[in-house]
């Protein structure tokens, strides 16, 4: 056998891992092992550079994807994962969240397919989840929200717009994923479709970090809200499960605004 014919046969492994929300000790124990054993690893973005700390032998290859920056094009990473599995037995291909939710992974599982490459998807913890778990309150709850949605707004180049807010009508809670870039069209469309202007809505930015920022409102101030956000990811959570802490930070705001006031 020729070492071409051999390299054909020795195809190494693509394991499509979910870093999560963010914190490090948030890794699955899978995921976390994958990270420390891999030659290569090819990451987004918003992935930590903390969780990168943990690939101790292998080779680092940003293929990250930012809104307003410029990108890596999805047929380059498809490309470049083919090709890593021609020279590495272990190959690492680390998403921030969950792989499957939001994280074109679809787009990569075919191309691997279709070049004969063994995969495996290790999830991770979405932000909705993280989110909930940093605000304390509960995606669905008794009485009150039996659905969750999980939502992008955004469409990729070449694509046409779609439908969320039917679907949004109907849900309990709302996830919007990758919303603080859109948030006037976003309170633009919820408005339009029948939306109380003062739904109860809170973004959080930067979910189970200690850096996190949490940003609660309603509808009609959404926009104004965004832009108290950094450059950290953030995802917007709507739904009536948010109206006490809304109230508890409006609360809050008119306390300091009245302790401003009387310094003056």
């Amino acid at each position: 056998m020729t070492e071409s014919t051999s390299e054909k046969v020795m195809k190494g492994k693509v394991y499509i891992v979910g870093a999560g929300a963010g914190a490090v000790d948030l890794l699955t124990l899978r995921a976390a092992k994958l990270i420390e054993e891999c030659e290569i690893l090819f990451y987004d973005a918003l992935v930590n550079p903390e969780i990168l700390k943990l690939a101790k032998h292998a080779r680092l290859v940003s293929v990250g994807k930012r809104c307003g920056h410029a990108s890596t094009a999805q047929r380059f990473i498809n490309r470049s994962l083919l090709a890593a599995a021609n020279k590495y037995a272990k190959i690492v291909r680390l998403k921030g969240g969950d792989p499957m939710m939001f994280g074109r992974a679809q787009e990569e599982i075919q191309a691997l397919d279709a070049g004969e490459v063994q995969y495996e998807v290790v999830p991770g913890i979405s932000a909705a989840f993280a989110a909930s778990a940093d605000l304390g309150v509960s995606l669905t709850q008794r009485g009150q929200s039996r659905s969750v949605l999980f939502v992008t707004p955004r469409v990729g180049e070449g694509e046409r717009n779609h439908e969320w807010v039917p679907a949004a009508s109907s849900a309990g809670t709302i996830a919007v994923y990758m919303a603080s870039k859109q948030a006037a069209s976003i309170r633009d469309a919820l408005v339009s479709a029948g939306y109380s202007k003062a739904a109860p809505m809170v973004f959080v930015e930067s979910a189970s970090l200690s850096g996190r920022r949490i940003v609660p409102t309603r509808l009609m101030d959404l926009e104004e809200a965004a832009e108290e956000l950094g450059q950290g990811p953030a995802i917007l959570l709507i739904g009536d499960v948010y109206e006490a802490i809304v109230d508890r930070s409006m609360e809050h705001r008119n306390e300091y605004i009245g302790q401003l006031l009387a310094q003056g």
